[in-house]
């Protein structure tokens, strides 16, 4: 046998190896990890991990339980594994944003405007925004740089930072895309190192100390080269896919809730590249391209996902059409919409109205989110029951879109106030900011279900204690 084939032959068995019946077993990977079959390096064995905590947390067995509550008058914000109170958004940057993800972030400043009465005066404002651009690990400054109205326009609205690309949105709803890596390159001044001393203008200090803080060094005194631009209704572009695709909706608001998904090479419109859900609700319908770095797109609307996908036209190989790769349909079985009743007497009553797409009394699907570690599509779906609104946390398969597991959530559910839903690993937590700041945490930990585990979490059976401690109402179970 060839040396080729041989490798070949000795790589398909290992393949198989990996795909025997046995290997799918917890208890078996559980057994197969202690014994150092996935220890070649950590990356290995933390993904055979991430493989069984999936396999537990979609298991029929497994629930999840409330365990604790806390009311705040304060904002309450959730950050990577850690619940923080007592307005913890307000003690970070005002913008914080990746660059490249994990590699590079980008800190943005609030817009610059001036007091009525420096207009009123007269005076005027050139710098709209300060952009500060850092490497992470280790923690490095790359430069700080104005966004001015003398370079990029008096009708700069927004500017972002994304892969290298300097994205700036104009009012009247143009988009213009510029090279941030050659602007950092062509523009630079000067580098400076973080808790160095410099010396700048005369100043001395140190970088990134008070009160010296961070110097302005990148100076654009020229427009940089023009990338691309297009015109799009409220600055809604996105760009992704592969090959490289755009998504906008027209620039006129009889258009909103369309989308059109062009080429970035020619611009040209893909083939079913017009996505229009048709649907009538208060809330409008939302695109993007899925996280998972698929290339894929991810359509929401009240009742309907659609999860779209990029592929070559047949026979027409320099051109891509939409196609639909699967969809994920509200469960709205038992709603009954009759436009035509009949009373007790027999007289027919008709309805002049119809239910909104997203009334609350159908399930809705209010939150859409992509759990990268598991790969796992999460929706949170709602539907108003009488007076309170009932909510479920479900995962799906990311690559068919079968449902693995629903989580219900106990707490009501207002479809008026804001909520945010995190999943992280064992825990689900439940965000909920109502009027007058009045702000609620439920926090929602995976057990394995027992019969006297049911019976305790039975809602009616819950015991609660309350604990107020420092202006907020603590809640245990």
């Amino acid at each position: 046998m060839l040396p080729q084939a041989a490798a070949a032959a000795a790589g398909g068995r290992r393949r198989a190896a990996s795909r025997a019946p046995g290997a799918h077993n917890v208890c078996r990977l559980l057994s197969r990890r202690a014994h150092g079959f996935y220890a070649r390096d950590a990356g290995v064995a933390h993904r055979k991990n991430l493989g069984l905590l999936r396999k537990i947390i979609c298991q029929e067995s497994t629930k999840f339980k409330n365990v604790w509550t806390t009311h705040s008058a304060s904002p309450i914000a959730y950050e990577r594994g850690r619940i923080y109170l007592d307005n913890y958004q307000c003690c970070i940057s005002r913008y914080l944003s990746w660059d490249t993800p994990q590699e590079v972030m980008v800190v943005k400043s609030a817009q610059n405007k001036l007091p009525a009465a420096a207009r009123q005066a007269g005076i005027q404002q050139s710098v709209l925004f300060y952009l500060a651009v850092f490497q992470v690990l280790p923690l490095s400054f790359i430069g700080m740089l104005e966004i001015s109205k003398k370079i990029f326009g008096n009708s700069v609205t927004d500017v972002a930072v994304c892969n290298g690309i300097l994205i700036v949105m104009y009012s009247m709803g143009l988009v213009r895309l510029y090279n941030f890596q050659a602007i950092c390159e062509q523009f630079m001044e000067q580098p400076f190192d973080l808790g160095h001393e410099f010396n700048w203008n005369g100043q001395v200090g140190v970088v990134g100390k008070y009160p010296f803080g961070l110097p302005c060094n990148i100076k654009i005194t020229d427009t940089p080269p023009l990338l691309f631009e297009a015109s799009s209704l409220e600055n809604a572009f996105q760009i992704g896919g592969y090959p490289w695709h755009y998504i906008i909706t027209p620039n006129k608001k009889k258009h909103k809730g369309v989308f059109h998904i062009c080429s970035l090479k020619d611009n040209a419109l893909a083939k079913n590249g017009i996505q229009d859900m048709q649907c009538c609700s208060l809330e409008p319908d939302w695109i993007y391209f899925h996280p998972d770095m698929s290339g894929r797109i991810i359509h929401v609307g009240p009742n309907l996902i659609k999860v779209l996908k990029l592929k070559e036209v047949k026979d027409h190989t320099d051109q891509m059409e939409i196609a639909e790769d699967f969809t994920i349909v509200a469960n709205r079985e038992n709603c009954v919409n009759n436009a035509v009743t009949v009373t007790a007497s027999g007289r027919v009553v008709k309805k002049r109205f119809n239910l909104l797409d997203d009334d609350p009394e159908q399930e809705t699907f209010k939150i859409v989110d992509y759990e990268d570690e598991l790969d796992l599509l999460s929706t949170v779906a709602v539907t108003e029951i009488g007076a309170d609104g009932r909510a479920h946390l479900d995962f799906h398969c990311n690559d068919h879109g079968i449902l693995l597991k629903s989580i219900p959530l106990l707490e009501s559910w207002d479809v008026t106030y804001s909520h945010e839903v995190y999943f992280d690993k064992d825990l689900v937590l439940h965000i909920e900011q109502k009027p007058n700041r009045r702000f609620s945490c439920y926090v929602y930990q995976m057990v394995c279900d027992t019969a006297k585990d049911d019976e305790c979490s039975s809602h009616e059976k819950t015991e609660r204690v309350f604990c107020k401690k420092g202006g907020r109402i603590f809640e245990y179970i």
